[in-house]
């Protein structure tokens, strides 16, 4: 591989380690890497799941993101807290906002609330190379936070994170350049690598695929061939290759679709489901709207019971694109009413608005009349935008099949 033909950056990925539970520690005056402890969704649900676990907790007892409440060792020296997200998003925020002492906005792209990507080219002057930046800033979060981190370096960002799940956990910080590829990331399972999930990992797995050189070693051609355009990143990847912008406005990416699913706490009915796929639509065309967008397409997916498996995910497509609420749940409801097996019970629902187009696009429809319709969804939007979401609710929001007024309460699923 001709490297000189591919930009060279100096990328960083930062990842905060075990944050949920590290800032737990923090926030009780405790030491994050010798402390156990875990943060937990629900403590009111033994099945709930285990959100975070101190390095020290992993490392004696095994105890990850995989595990649930009841999987808790019965030790007196394990802390178990509940999730405070809001907390979490707070110092997230703080985090990023650090990281500004040493590049400019546009130069940090934040991945998820403990990891972000930020590029130093033409730093070298103020704070030296990237080494000396990483060491820095590595040594600044612990000092203004307390809080440890991974660093990894790349030249892009598939390098900088790879990197960084594979070594820099372990040593702190760790670099791998487009020479240490074949080195480095080669021999490295396939299932180790970001990007590559367990159904890809077995499909690999089939074709006689075990780590990324073998990977490297097969033609574009017979990648794409087998896997399309994934198969065509899998090639650049396995040598290192990554086009991905390192500079750039990351914090309003293009919406290709407005979606919102949920996982229920509890088995419901034909019946009951209405009125959560009513408040599933609300909270679609309300993000909808925020974005001055319309969609045409409209999808339904419900997932059945662990009892019963299986469910069902249907879409069907307008002549003319809407943002109202009770425009696409009539749609959902002819879906639902189409394609549910009578008497099956639901546990997940999730509602999507695609295919869209700018509002103000919008032609006029001479046989129907939006004006009231649009006006109602105005005053709506504007009353929760003053008050919050849930300052004004449809009635089947208060039943006990309503799962609004406990969302509201939640971030990411979790309490805040």
């Amino acid at each position: 591989m001709d490297y000189s033909l591919y930009p060279r950056n100096n990328v960083l990925c930062i990842d905060m380690r075990s944050f949920y539970a590290s800032v737990e520690c923090i926030e009780r005056g405790l030491d994050p890497m010798t402390t156990m402890l875990a943060v937990v969704g629900d403590m009111s649900r033994e099945g709930s799941i285990v959100l975070a676990s101190s390095p020290e907790l992993k490392r004696r007892y095994g105890l990850s993101n995989v595990n649930r409440y009841f999987d808790i060792p019965l030790d007196p020296r394990i802390i178990v807290v509940p999730a405070r997200m809001g907390l979490y998003v707070e110092k997230s925020l703080e985090i990023t906002k650090y990281l500004n002492n040493f590049v400019p906005p546009e130069a940090i792209h934040v991945y998820s609330i403990d990891e972000s990507w930020i590029t130093t080219n033409g730093t070298e002057k103020l704070f030296g190379d990237r080494w000396e930046v990483a060491k820095k800033i590595k040594q600044g979060l612990m000092d203004e936070f307390g809080l440890p981190c991974s660093i990894g370096i790349g030249d892009n960002k598939f390098l900088a994170k790879v990197v960084m799940d594979l070594y820099a956990k372990k040593e702190g910080i760790a670099e791998c350049r487009y020479e240490d590829v074949e080195r480095l990331l080669w021999p490295v399972k396939v299932g180790k690598i970001w990007g590559i999930g367990s159904k890809l990992e077995k499909r690999l797995y089939m074709m006689a695929i075990r780590n990324l050189g073998q990977i490297a070693r097969r033609s574009i051609k017979s990648l794409r061939r087998e896997f399309g355009v994934m198969g065509e990143q899998l090639y650049w990847h396995a040598w290192g290759i990554d086009l991905s912008p390192v500079i750039g406005d990351f914090t309003k990416p293009e919406n290709k679709a407005f979606g919102n699913g949920i996982t229920l706490l509890r088995d419901y009915n034909g019946e009951e489901v209405k009125t959560v796929i009513l408040e599933l639509c609300e909270e679609v065309c309300y993000r909808t709207r925020m974005s001055k967008k319309v969609g045409r397409t409209i999808q339904l997916s419900i997932g059945y019971s662990k009892e019963e498996s299986g469910g069902f995910s249907r879409s069907m497509s307008i002549d003319t694109p809407t943002n109202i609420t009770m425009e696409v749940y009539s749609i959902c409801l002819e879906l639902f009413d189409k394609f549910y097996k009578k008497g099956s019970l639901i546990r997940r629902v999730n509602v999507s608005l695609s295919n869209l187009c700018e509002e103000n696009d919008l032609q006029l429809d001479l046989f129907h009349d939006r004006t009231k319709e649009d006006n109602v969804s105005k005053v709506m939007d504007d009353i929760k935008n003053k008050f919050g979401t849930t300052a004004i609710l449809r009635a089947s929001s208060y039943t006990d099949a309503g799962i609004s007024i406990n969302r509201s309460k939640k971030i990411g699923g979790h309490f805040a």
